[in-house]
C-alpha cells in the first residue's frame, strides 16, 4: 500500500506529461542545478522555453524531448546553478556618465583632489564637474570633507560631489558663490548647511533639502545639443550593459525617469532589462490624475515598461546623521535627525494617493521615520478601507521592535538593500548605540513576523551587483571578510531565502509574482546561470561569483563565454 501511495503522484505526473502537447522549445537549458523558487517543484535539472515564457521545468530526459535540432538553442549548464533573473526592487537607474568622477571606496581624501584636478584639466572653464559615492566614514581621518579639498584645483568650475547615500553633497566655493550661500544663509526646512564651528562659514557640505539651494550658474559645455543627446543615449546603453552582465533582468526605479528613452531602447532592440518607473508622491489631485493617464499608458499588465509606485522621503540617512530618530544621536546629541515633511502634510498625501489607488513607497531610515510611515499607511486603511495596496517602506533600516509585526499586519513591503548593512555597520553603533542598532536591517525578525521582503541595491548609492547583496544577507560581514559570525548575526538569512527575496520577493512588491520571480511553467523566461554554487560554497567565495548567462524573455542577452 505504501508503495502504491508513493508511486501514485509519479504515475499521475507521467500520464499528464505524456498527454501534454509537446511543442518544440526555442531554448533549453540542460544539466543544471535549477533553484526554481517554486515550492511545488524546488529543484530541477532542465528548462524549456518557447517565445518569452517557460514551458517546462523538469528532468534532462523530459526536456530533451522538446529539442528541435533546427530551431532549438541549447545551453549546457554543466552542473552550474540556475536561478531566476535578479529583480532589483530599488534603484536609481538611468544613463551612465563616462565623465562622472567615481569616488567609491576612497580612503584618502587627497584622492578626491587628484581626481577633480584631472577632470578639470579635460574641461573648459564653467563646465560642471560631477562625481560622488564618497563615504567620509571610510576616510583615514573619518572627518567630513570640506571645500578646501577641491577649491585649489577648481577655481573656474562648479564642482558637485555627492556622498554615497545621496543625502549630502560637497561643493566648492565657486558653487557656494553662485548659489548665494553664505554664513548668514538660514538652513532650509529639512536641510542643513554645514558650517565651520569657529568661523560659521559654510564648509561646502550641504545636507538634504539644502542641496536644493545649489546653483551651478550658466554651465558651459564643449558639446553641441546633438552631442549631448548622443552622450545620454550611450549612457543608457552602458547602463543596460552593466545590468545584463550582472544578471539583473528587472529594475524598479525609485523615482522619475524618462519613459520615452526606454521606449526607444525597446524599439531599437536594446532594452535588455524590464523596468518600472514611478513618480514623486503628491497630494495634488490634478497631478495624480495625470499620473493615472500615464499609468494607463504603461499598465500593470505590461511586462517591460510599467508605471511604478509613488516615491517620497520621510527622512535622510544614517551616514549623514539626518535619519529621523525618536532619541538624539549618540555622537551628536543636539540632533535627532531631519523630517522631510511635517507629519500631517505627509499623512494627507498618503491618504489622497491611496484613495486614488496608487502604490506608495517611502524612504525611511530612522526608527521614528519608519514609525511615521507605518502610522500613515495604517491611517489610510482606516479612512479609505483595506485593499491589497502593497505600500512599500523603502530601506526599512532602523526599527523599534514593536513596529516589526506591523509590516505583515498592514501588508506593507519592507523594500530593503542588504549591502547597506555591510556598508553602514562600521558607524551605526557610533551614531545610535548598540541597543538601537539591534533594530537595524532586521531581516530575520521581519520574515519570522510574516513579512515578504523585496531586495535591491539602491544603485547608484551601492553597486548594482546582486551577488554583493546575497553575501551581505547571509554574512552581515565586511566585503573583504572578517572573523566571527557577523554584525547581529541573529538577523542573517539563508542563501535560498536571500535569492528568493531578490527574485520572487521583488516581483511580489510590484504585483508580478504570478508571472515573474520563479522558474515555473508559464512564467517569463528571465533566467541567470552563475559560475559557482551559491547554495554550497563557503562564504568567502560568494563575492567572487560571476554570472555566465543572462536570459531575458527567452533571449540570451549576455554570456561570459565560459
Amino acid at each position: 500500500m505504501k508503495h502504491l501511495i508513493f508511486s501514485l503522484p509519479v504515475l499521475i505526473m507521467s500520464i499528464f506529461y505524456s498527454c501534454k502537447p509537446q511543442e518544440a522549445a526555442d531554448l533549453v537549458i540542460l544539466n543544471g542545478k535549477v533553484l526554481t523558487i517554486d515550492t511545488d517543484n524546488p529543484l530541477a535539472e532542465a528548462i524549456a522555453v518557447v517565445d518569452d515564457k517557460i514551458t517546462d521545468v523538469g528532468t534532462n530526459s523530459r526536456i530533451r524531448k522538446l529539442i528541435d535540432p533546427e530551431k532549438t538553442q541549447i545551453i549546457d549548464a554543466s552542473g552550474r546553478l540556475v536561478i531566476p533573473g535578479f529583480n532589483d526592487a530599488h534603484v536609481h537607474f538611468g544613463p551612465l556618465d563616462p565623465d562622472f568622477i567615481e569616488l567609491r571606496y576612497t580612503t584618502d581624501p587627497s584622492t578626491i583632489t587628484a581626481k577633480v584636478k584631472a577632470q578639470v584639466a579635460k574641461s573648459i572653464p564653467g563646465e560642471l564637474i560631477r562625481g560622488g559615492h564618497w563615504e567620509h566614514e571610510m576616510f583615514i581621518t573619518r572627518e567630513w570633507p570640506t571645500k578646501e579639498l577641491i577649491d585649489k584645483v577648481s577655481p573656474d568650475n562648479p564642482v558637485v560631489l555627492a556622498r554615497a547615500d545621496g543625502h549630502s553633497r560637497l561643493v566648492n566655493s565657486y558653487v557656494l558663490k553662485k548659489s548665494g550661500i553664505t554664513k548668514n544663509t538660514p538652513d532650509p526646512f529639512g536641510g542643513e548647511i554645514q558650517r565651520d564651528p569657529v568661523t560659521g562659514e559654510p564648509t561646502g557640505i550641504l545636507k538634504e533639502t539644502a542641496m536644493d539651494l545649489i546653483n551651478t550658474g550658466d554651465v558651459k559645455t564643449q558639446r553641441s545639443p546633438e552631442d549631448e543627446a548622443e552622450k545620454t543615449w550611450q549612457g543608457y546603453l552602458l547602463a543596460m550593459k552593466e545590468a545584463r552582465e550582472l544578471g539583473v533582468t528587472s529594475v524598479q526605479n525609485a523615482g522619475s525617469e524618462d519613459f520615452e528613452a526606454y521606449e526607444k531602447l525597446q524599439k531599437e532592440g536594446e532594452l535588455t532589462c524590464r523596468i518600472d518607473i514611478g513618480k514623486p508622491l503628491t497630494g495634488d489631485t490634478d497631478i495624480l490624475n495625470k499620473y493615472k493617464e500615464l499609468s494607463g499608458k504603461y499598465p500593470d499588465s505590461g511586462d517591460w515598461i510599467r508605471f511604478g509606485y509613488l516615491k517620497a522621503f520621510i527622512d535622510g540617512s544614517m551616514g549623514s546623521g539626518t535619519a529621523l530618530m525618536f532619541e538624539p544621536y549618540n555622537d551628536e546629541p543636539s540632533t535627532s535627525g531631519l523630517a522631510m515633511w511635517n507629519y500631517d502634510e505627509f499623512e494627507n498625501m498618503v491618504l489622497t494617493a491611496d484613495k486614488m489607488g496608487f502604490q506608495i513607497g517611502v524612504h525611511a531610515i530612522g526608527d521614528k521615520g519608519n514609525n511615521w510611515i507605518l502610522n500613515a499607511f495604517e491611517k489610510a486603511q482606516q479612512v479609505n478601507g483595506k485593499r491589497d495596496s502593497r505600500h512599500r517602506d523603502e530601506h526599512t533600516q532602523t526599527l523599534q521592535s514593536s513596529d516589526i509585526p506591523r509590516f505583515a499586519k498592514l501588508g506593507v513591503i519592507p523594500s530593503m538593500q542588504p549591502t547597506h548593512c555591510i556598508s553602514d555597520k562600521k558607524f551605526y553603533e557610533k551614531r545610535i548605540g548598540t541597543e538601537r542598532s539591534k533594530g537595524a536591517y532586521a531581516w530575520r525578525s521581519l520574515v519570522d513576523a510574516g513579512s515578504v521582503l523585496a531586495f535591491g541595491t539602491d544603485y547608484q548609492v551601492e553597486p548594482l551587483n546582486p551577488i554583493e547583496g546575497l553575501y551581505a544577507a547571509v554574512t552581515r560581514k565586511e566585503r573583504r571578510g572578517e572573523d566571527g559570525e557577523g554584525w547581529f548575526p541573529e538577523q542573517k538569512l539563508t542563501m535560498e531565502e536571500a535569492i528568493k527575496f531578490y527574485t520572487l520577493g521583488s516581483s511580489f512588491a510590484q504585483f508580478m509574482e504570478n508571472r515573474k520571480g520563479m522558474i515555473k511553467e508559464g512564467f517569463l523566461a528571465d533566467i541567470v546561470i552563475v559560475d559557482k554554487d551559491l547554495l554550497t560554497i563557503p562564504e568567502n567565495e560568494i563575492m567572487s561569483t560571476r554570472v555566465d548567462y543572462t536570459i531575458v524573455g527567452g533571449k540570451v542577452v549576455y554570456t561570459s563565454g565560459k
